[in-house]
């Protein structure tokens, strides 16, 4: 119970690694806010996860709107009082070369994961620093930390948004409020399973020496941690989940060269 009696709120906590998380913090005794663009997926998620002693609440947001997220800020705040948590889930993905990137398809992708990021964490940080401290973790991908075919906007996205975290820990320490990232590499989730072919998927596991992908459980086990007080001098650090793929250096596996994360 590393989390007893705190108040998280997990954006894009309507499925994939946000649920995983939503439900981890769950289980060490968090209350738990699940705000996700999907409605009705929020609340089930929500309900699914509420049992015994466990409480939780699931509500819509658009990250990307502040009003939205003054809304959803304002009924967590409303049915709990507080926020001592908060992981910065919410975000989409991109696969378009430079040359063919749309502004539309570039404004879409940084408003969402780079802006939306910022917006949350501003609304949750001020509620923390009423309150005496908090942790904020920040998902993050190692895209932002290498180029890839097709990441433009994402990956400059997540590259800000790594910077972002490193901001938000020098400024927001003498508040005793934690800030870190996590950057997950090639994760099993139900956008992996549609979107990498039988090529990704070898290239990834001869690239990472783990040789197999990570599961939601893991990122979700690293977010408890950073949540947690034993990561209580863990401070604008991004911790890449991701294999050892990061560490394995260039590589050139079978398949159609070096995959993106």
């Amino acid at each position: 119970m590393r989390l007893k009696d705190k108040v998280a709120i997990v954006t894009g906590g309507a499925r994939g690694i946000g649920l995983c998380v939503a439900q981890a913090y769950a289980r060490e005794g968090a209350a738990v806010v699940i705000a996700d663009v999907n409605v009705e997926g929020a609340k089930a998620a929500a309900q699914s996860i509420t049992s015994g002693d466990a409480r939780s609440l699931g509500v819509g947001v658009d990250v990307a709107d502040q009003a939205s997220v003054n809304a959803m800020m304002e009924e967590t705040l409303k049915t709990f009082g507080r926020v001592d948590i908060l992981m910065n889930n919410a975000g989409v993905g991109g696969n378009t070369p430079f040359l063919d990137t749309k502004l539309e398809d570039w404004n879409r992708i940084i408003s969402i994961n780079l802006t939306g990021a910022f917006l949350v964490a501003q609304a949750a940080a001020r509620q923390m620093v009423k309150g005496g401290g908090g942790k904020i973790v920040n998902i993050a991908s190692l895209s932002g930390q290498r180029g890839g075919n097709g990441r433009t906007a994402y990956g400059s996205a997540k590259a800000g948004l790594e910077l972002l975290t490193k901001v938000m820990a020098v400024e927001l320490a003498p508040y005793n409020i934690n800030v870190n990232a996590i950057a997950p590499g090639a994760i099993e989730t139900e956008m992996a399973k549609f979107a990498h072919d039988q090529a990704t998927r070898a290239a990834y596991n001869y690239l990472i020496p783990m040789t197999r992908y990570g599961t939601p459980e893991e990122i979700a086990d690293a977010a408890v941690f950073l949540c947690s007080d034993e990561a209580r001098y863990v401070h604008g650090h991004t911790l890449n989940v991701d294999g050892g793929f990061q560490s394995a250096g260039l590589m050139f596996g079978p398949g159609k060269g070096v995959p993106h994360s």
